[in-house]
């Protein structure tokens, strides 16, 4: 009750690293609030308490960090899913919203000033393929500042993206 509202300042790519073998019911209940329902999921959050809070609880299972446009549009691109199992356009996106292109879409989302739900029929989850090369040398079980792939990674999530686009 006594937290304040702060305004977001960032988008934050999510992607589960990790299944929820052995993991406590509050851990399977934070990934489902993320919609991250299995492995090589991605969702796109902004950075309030609460999603911090939820990222700090499932640590041991995701990694995440700031997304930047390019890596956005690339997501938006490759693994852009429409209900009816099609592909994200230009087209699409004029005929169900109202942004013109893809990159007004885009401005828009990362200044907060539009939302995934805006796009009717747009799936507000990533299906990304394992990364090329795998995620680092120390693996899936390590955090990224020991040389593993969980946890907070900063702008390198957008490296991992493109690796796994």
């Amino acid at each position: 009750m006594g937290q304040e509202t702060i305004n977001p300042t960032n988008r934050i790519a999510v992607i589960r690293v990790r299944g929820t073998v052995d993991r406590s019911y509050s851990i399977k209940k934070t990934l489902n609030l993320l919609r991250l329902n299995r492995t090589n999921h991605c969702t796109i959050i902004d950075d309030r308490v609460t999603f911090k809070g939820m990222l700090q609880k499932a640590k041991d299972t995701l990694t995440w960090g700031e997304i930047d446009s390019e890596t956005f549009k690339t997501l938006l691109l490759k693994r852009g899913q429409v209900e009816g199992g099609g592909r994200l356009t230009d087209e699409y996106i004029k005929a169900n919203s109202k942004f013109k292109n893809m990159d007004d879409f885009i401005k828009s989302f990362l200044t907060f000033k539009a939302d995934i739900k805006d796009i009717k029929g747009l799936k507000p989850v990533f299906r990304l393929h394992p990364p090329r090369k795998g995620y680092n040398i120390r693996g899936v079980k390590k955090p990224y500042t020991l040389g593993g792939a969980l946890g907070y990674r900063g702008k390198e999530i957008n490296k991992l993206i493109d690796k796994m686009a």
